[in-house]
């Protein structure tokens, strides 16, 4: 389902929208920013993602479509640095529709004299090119274009820019659930978080869920507003009933190999953060109706592969696997 068709069932409520920036810098540490054709201001390269795809892809198609450029070195940042969300990310378009942009940044170098063999393509999102001082900024369009030249200008030793006041989010509510009766069980990408929760053993906690029957990490999805870290810690209370001092991010699971269908049909391309609770505390109590059992598991004793609620929740198990102490 392309986003027209979805805005005219949706209208311009606010959506939370998976997408990737591309920060380009030269030799001189100049950033490459691109006029925008919707409201004529400047921002870094970048965009939605399509279905299943990952943020690599994306960074470089997008990349590709607004510049005609390629960059041999482009690279996903690591987390946290990498991570875009939070309700600061709030944009309203010229036509009034709502996003908040959550996903990942790329970083990658061109020499300036890259930008004389740039053709973006005719749809009209790119207006013109420029290298940018990063002392020096144009108007840009939106407060994730001001975060990810803060990251840049962090590095440089340079102050950050203000963000622009941005309104309260909605209300907590079932996102995803208002959004499947517009898109019915069509793919969607779902941006969300997941928690590896240990005890004093070195057991990880598995929940198994009312909707699969199979185990899966405390968990879920995104709602309008939220932080990746904020969904996770959300999840994992709402979920088990516990809290955590602190919420390491560890690793972005994200394109074709995470999709997943429900038992009723409907289709996800799950964006997820993987986090390790630390500093647990509360006492372990599962969400009735969502949470039918819960589990210590160690490193050898974990449920096989079947048993786990679908790919993304196996490759997340299986870091945790790996991350473990040999011997």
């Amino acid at each position: 389902m392309d986003l027209m068709a979805l805005r005219r069932g949706w209208g311009t409520r606010p959506l939370v929208g998976a997408a990737v920036g591309v920060l380009l810098q030269d030799e001189r540490g100049r950033v490459l920013l691109q006029r925008r054709g919707d409201d004529g201001r400047w921002s870094e390269p970048g965009g939605a993602l399509n279905p299943g795809e990952d943020f690599l892809s994306g960074a470089r198609r997008e990349l590709h479509e607004e510049t005609g450029l390629h960059c041999d070195n482009l690279r996903l940042l690591p987390l946290p640095d990498g991570l875009q969300s939070g309700p600061e990310l709030y944009h309203r378009y010229p036509h009034g529709d709502e996003i908040y942009v959550v996903g990942l940044r790329a970083h990658g170098t061109l020499p300036a004299a890259a930008l004389e063999r740039a053709q973006p393509d005719d749809s009209g999102e790119t207006l013109e090119l420029r290298w940018f001082e990063l002392a020096h900024l144009p108007d840009l369009s939106s407060n994730a274009n001001r975060a990810s030249m803060n990251l840049l200008r962090a590095w440089a030793g340079l102050p950050p820019l203000l963000l622009a006041p941005t309104p309260p989010p909605p209300p907590p509510g079932d996102f995803l659930r208002a959004l499947r009766r517009v898109i019915g069980p069509r793919p969607w990408a779902a941006p969300g978080a997941s928690v590896l929760v240990t005890n004093d053993q070195g057991r990880l906690l598995l929940l198994r869920h009312g909707h699969t029957r199979r185990w899966t990490l405390p968990g879920g999805f995104l709602e309008p507003g939220e932080s990746f870290e904020q969904t996770a810690a959300r999840e994992l209370q709402e979920e088990t009933g516990l809290r955590a001092r602190a919420l390491e991010p560890l690793e972005m699971f994200a394109g074709p190999q995470y999709r997943f269908t429900y038992p009723n049909g409907d289709v996800v391309d799950n964006v997820s953060v993987l986090y390790r609770a630390q500093d647990v505390t509360g006492d372990l109590v599962p969400q009735p109706g969502e949470v039918l059992d819960v589990g210590w598991f160690g490193v050898n004793e974990l449920p096989a592969a079947d048993a786990l609620s679908g790919p993304l929740v196996q490759a997340q198990v299986d870091w945790w696997h790996r991350a473990q102490p040999k011997g």
